[in-house]
């Protein structure tokens, strides 16, 4: 093989790829990447078996044809350190790769194709296409309810739904349960539930675009991202996701509107007094007022008021900050409407095909 390529273009793609490599892989071929000639372009794949990322990027020229794997972050100190132009790579009989770049010349041994997994395939499968920017979207809205508690695995990754025109994202860590759905352009004739993985999901967060369309293909326990020059496979989390609407309340008919930004400050100004023994803060709703108070002992209090748009019943509730902080930063909305009913019902934050819901906290 040998090719010549843009650095800035490999540098780009391999911090890209290099983001699913473990350090604790236990078989050495997986802390290589793979580097592949395809007519006129290299793919750069990377996996740990879980996960795997492949991009097509265009090569200046390619004078040979073939692959070969290189140590991954070997490699990408070696590209980001090179001299800005043009790198030339080539790969030699015994697995040896020379890299040069205008007077440097760098050497690297490296591993043959033929020991690197295969990515699974995925022909005539099932096609679902929705724009990069609503998947976004809907991504940052629920990810931050995934759980990390290992032990509940099923929970441990986003639940995605498609029926019909609707697509629809579910994540719960038990404590508090995000579900954000909006509509596709064409709508498909099979019922589809899949649970995505967290490390996949970060992967899709990092890469997806606000412009641009994102094919979904599910296989056999599996289901690739095309998201254009890069696929994004991963393994399905097997298992039953819990009946998450029987958890959803009812709509009330008295919200409470805020101004999402001075409720998010009140909120972080009041978790500054936030410790593991004592995590709740205190949210008491008057008339057109809510006061957002922390007391924690042997450290201090905080209390403040802003003003709401709310006329009925007094509440007083605790909620842990975090919870609360984590859906309005992602929300884009000048005001919410919250939805409390008394200190021991969850909380309910619902907009544009969105609801969150989070359990309250016991104060004192």
């Amino acid at each position: 093989m040998k090719i010549q390529i843009f650095k800035e273009d490999l540098l780009n793609n391999l911090q890209i790829v290099q983001n699913i490599i473990s350090p604790k892989n236990t078989l050495p071929i997986l802390s290589n990447i793979l580097l592949e000639t395809e007519n006129n372009n290299i793919k750069v794949i990377a996996t740990d078996l879980d996960i795997g990322i492949l991009i097509n990027i265009s090569a200046n020229n390619i004078q040979e044809q073939g692959a070969i794997t290189i140590p991954a972050k070997k490699f990408f100190e070696i590209v980001r350190d090179l001299p800005e132009g043009n790198i030339d790579i080539t790969v030699k009989k015994n697995n040896s790769i020379i890299i040069d770049a205008q007077k440097c010349q760098f050497k690297l041994m490296g591993l043959p194709k033929d020991e690197f997994p295969k990515l699974p395939e995925f022909k005539d499968k099932k096609v679902v296409k929705i724009e990069q920017g609503i998947l976004k979207e809907i991504l940052n809205l629920t990810y931050f309810a995934i759980s990390h508690d290992e032990t509940r695995y099923v929970l441990n990754g986003i639940l995605i739904e498609i029926k019909q025109d609707v697509l629809k994202l579910v994540a719960t860590d038990g404590r508090r349960l995000a579900v954000a759905e909006r509509k596709l352009s064409t709508p498909i004739n099979q019922e589809i539930k899949m649970i995505i993985p967290l490390k996949t999901i970060q992967e899709l967060m990092r890469n997806l675009k606000d412009e641009g369309s994102a094919s979904i293909v599910l296989g056999f326990n599996q289901v690739m991202f095309d998201l254009s020059n890069l696929l994004i496979i991963s393994r399905l989390i097997e298992g039953e996701f819990p009946n998450y609407q029987q958890v959803i309340p009812q709509a009330v008919d008295n919200k409470i509107k805020i101004n999402r930004e001075a409720f998010m400050s009140a909120l972080k100004r009041a978790s500054l007094l936030y410790t593991p023994d004592y995590q709740a803060v205190k949210l008491e709703v008057f008339k057109n007022k809510i006061v957002v108070s922390k007391s924690t002992p042997d450290i201090g209090e905080s209390r403040e008021e802003i003003d709401v748009e709310y006329g009925a019943k007094e509440i007083v509730a605790g909620f842990n900050p975090n919870y609360l902080i984590d859906v309005l930063r992602n929300l884009k909305t000048e005001d919410i409407l919250l939805e409390l009913i008394d200190s021991e019902k969850p909380g309910v934050i619902r907009h544009n095909g969105y609801v969150y819901v989070v359990l309250p906290m016991r104060l004192g």
